[in-house]
């Protein structure tokens, strides 16, 4: 087993940053749905909507330079082109959408993926000693748990 600087196994910090890069294009396509949801919602929640949206689109942009940087401190290149983002995205893509429910919808559904590579990325850091994006992805987990509660509350529904 060959080390890096610091000090984890260099093959399993090396597959940790592609799993990361993946989370990256996931987060870049989720970010613009939520620019694009904030956009162009409308009706009777309009304020509320559009209000958290924003909330919601500047977190993931956070969370975007956060998981970029990850993969430098790995050793690795973040992905950065529209095109890497669209070929490892999994995250479903919202187009024109403008009716309160279907944005809403798009945000669980959208987390709801997220929150499935972020908890492999969980399992996989945890094997190979790496706290630090361990404790990332119990942090991105947590935050966005709530999220889809509060979302799921919001559409009157259960987790």
């Amino acid at each position: 087993m060959t080390l890096n600087s610091l000090g984890l196994d260099q093959e399993k910090t090396q597959d940790l940053a592609k799993d990361l890069n993946i989370l990256l294009a996931n987060f870049q396509t989720y970010y613009q749905n939520l620019r694009g949801i904030h956009w162009n919602i409308k009706g009777k929640r309009f304020f509320d909507l559009h209000v958290k949206f924003e909330e919601l689109y500047t977190d993931a942009n956070m969370k975007v330079d956060l998981i970029a940087e990850r993969v430098l401190t790995l050793g690795a290149t973040p992905l950065h082109t529209f095109k890497d983002y669209i070929e490892n995205a999994q995250v479903p893509i919202g187009k024109n959408i403008s009716q309160d429910e279907k944005a809403v919808n798009l945000v669980v559904d959208s987390l709801s993926e997220l929150l499935k590579i972020e908890r492999a990325i969980l399992n996989k850091s945890g094997e190979a000693n790496d706290e630090g994006t361990n404790s990332m992805m119990s942090d991105f987990i947590t935050e966005q748990e709530k999220t889809v509660w509060m979302m799921k509350a919001w559409l009157n529904e259960t987790i």
